[in-house]
């Protein structure tokens, strides 16, 4: 096992961050390189903020680029020269690429500069790849798809590695009644939903569910987490207007980004994900190892991590009334909540758990190193 990495001890509470801090050591001891060359937070990044921690405490791993918390172990720009030299043990390092532009300046740095480097993508893409991308894709050594559905849109053979989901950050609370009191909201049941606001996440799809339901079912309140930026003003606006004139202002509550989610998750009975369009989608996950069942539109990888009528219910995307139907049976049966939360956690905790997947990434990147030393 590596050894080279120290660990802090410090952790965080907001999503995304690793209870432990790790520290680069020597460029000999790093043998993967995790570039995100995005700034801003997004699926994408959350995933390399989770994966490097726990991926640090058995391999030499670094990121590189903006956008990630001081914790992560970083690679600065000034020290790509030093790739040239092969790390320790390992016949080349590998860069694990997961957009275009970090594909892009793999090729090169493998290509053009000829540093001792191997290429894997991952792709979570549920769409036909550009030309360009399908170019840059075939130039990969090894390719990961985050879905059978994301494999399906590739040209190439790829290794369908689903993601997971830290166990120890997205867990029950001890009490989701004191939770729910913890946050003002004590004997209410509560239905979430969380993400951008913005129509591709299909929030106005929960808006109109929720304007058709709550009038017959008043012990329920609905949580909205998340932000809509100044492109998407006009579409929040439009939803809150919505909620305003169904004089449901006080039971549909838009939260806006909150420091840390994991509390409502722990308080929320029913979790609701209806984007039109996703690449995978995390929230089903946390939900669920939070111990709430899950209505999900037919997007993302939610059919892959959603057992039918046993964990939650799948509908056909952009179909309100199949939504507004497969959430009124959990409302109208109150008693099918606990049994289907804890149906949800049980199956999260034996398929989801973040440590297969970056067990199964290493896998992958063992094979290109085992067919070097082969070869």
């Amino acid at each position: 096992m590596h050894t080279g990495w120290k660990s802090t001890g410090k952790s965080s509470a907001s999503r995304g961050k690793s209870r432990t801090e790790v520290v680069l050591p020597k460029i000999s001891d790093v043998a993967v390189v995790a570039p995100n060359f995005k700034r801003r937070l997004s699926g994408v990044t959350s995933t390399i903020v989770q994966l490097v921690p726990l991926q640090a405490r058995s391999l030499g791993i670094t990121t590189l680029g903006p956008g990630l918390p001081s914790h992560l172990p970083k690679l600065r720009l000034r020290d790509l020269p030093r790739l040239w030299s092969r790390p320790a043990g390992r016949p080349f390092r590998i860069w694990h690429a997961r957009r275009n532009v970090e594909m892009l300046a793999g090729i090169a740095l493998r290509d053009v500069l000829r540093m001792p480097i191997r290429l894997v993508f991952t792709s979570a893409a549920q769409r036909h790849h550009s030309g360009w991308t399908r170019g840059l894709i075939r130039r990969m050594d090894a390719v990961i798809a985050t879905s059978g559905r994301s494999a399906g849109y590739l040209t190439v053979p790829a290794e369908i590695i689903l993601h997971g989901i830290d166990l120890d950050r997205f867990r029950p609370a001890p009490s989701r009644d004191a939770q729910k009191a913890a946050l003002g909201l004590a004997g209410r049941r509560l239905i979430g939903c969380s993400g951008r606001i913005r129509h591709q996440k299909g929030t106005d799809l929960f808006i109109d569910a929720m304007i058709a339901l709550l009038p017959r079912y008043p012990e329920w309140t609905a949580i909205i987490t998340g932000r809509a930026t100044a492109e998407h003003a006009d579409f929040d606006a439009e939803l809150r207007t919505r909620v305003e004139a169904a004089g449901l202002a006080e039971r549909i509550r838009f939260l806006g980004e909150v420091a840390d989610v994991r509390p409502w998750f722990q308080a929320f009975d029913l979790y609701v994900a209806p984007p039109r369009n996703e690449g995978f989608g995390l929230t089903p996950l946390e939900a669920m190892a939070s111990g709430a069942p899950v209505v999900a539109s037919d997007a993302g990888a939610f059919r892959e991590m959603i057992v039918e009528g046993t964990t939650g219910r799948i509908v056909p995307v952009d179909d309100v009334p199949a939504l507004t139907a497969a959430i009124e049976t959990y409302l109208a049966d109150p008693d099918a909540l606990p049994r289907a939360g804890a149906a949800a956690l049980a199956h999260v905790r034996q398929k989801f758990p973040l440590a297969r997947e970056a067990a199964e990434i290493q896998r992958v990147y063992e094979r290109l190193w085992s067919a070097a030393d082969r070869g």
